[in-house]
């Protein structure tokens, strides 16, 4: 059996999700899939949980400082565990570029936290960030980004 929650959320957005964002609507028929597909009651019920909590944030719209009147970001020990070196400067550019403002962020590290994973790799990070940009209005520019960032140019997951 498929143990891992990110490995739920991995197959239902590459699955039904990115495709077609309603299909969440039809839990019973996606547990189903998601059951016969390997995974655990238990992480399927987690991974629902994880984009129920997703789909309530809502970051605020907000005026964004800039320079050096943006306050400093300092990030507790549950967090910096996450992400390895090339995570964080992953997500520094995404922000130092406009791909990836605070607040989506601030929900990309809560979602990474709600995993109870001990680590999460690059190419999960990416993951996530898409998954979260994905569910926020009007980031479509960012979510475009990402896509080429994880696929070449025929679709296929670049490592």
């Amino acid at each position: 059996m498929k143990e891992n929650i990110l490995d739920v959320l991995l197959y239902l957005f590459e699955n039904f999700v990115y495709d077609d964002p309603d299909s969440l609507n039809d839990r019973d028929s996606l547990q189903a899939d998601l059951h016969q597909a390997g995974f655990s009651p238990s992480e399927i019920n987690r991974a629902f949980d994880w984009l129920d909590a997703l789909a309530r944030e809502r970051p605020q719209l907000a005026v964004h400082a800039t320079g050096a009147d943006r306050p400093v970001r300092v990030y507790a020990r549950h967090e910096t565990a996450r992400l390895d070196r090339e995570g964080w400067g992953f997500l520094l550019f995404l922000e130092q570029n406009g791909i990836l403002d605070a607040e989506r962020r601030e929900l990309v590290l809560e979602r990474i936290v709600a995993l109870n994973a001990e680590e999460v790799d690059l190419i999960d990070l990416k993951w996530i960030i898409l998954m979260v940009l994905f569910s926020q209005p009007g980031q479509e520019d960012a979510c475009a980004y990402l896509e080429c960032d994880l696929f070449d140019a025929d679709g296929e997951l670049m490592h």
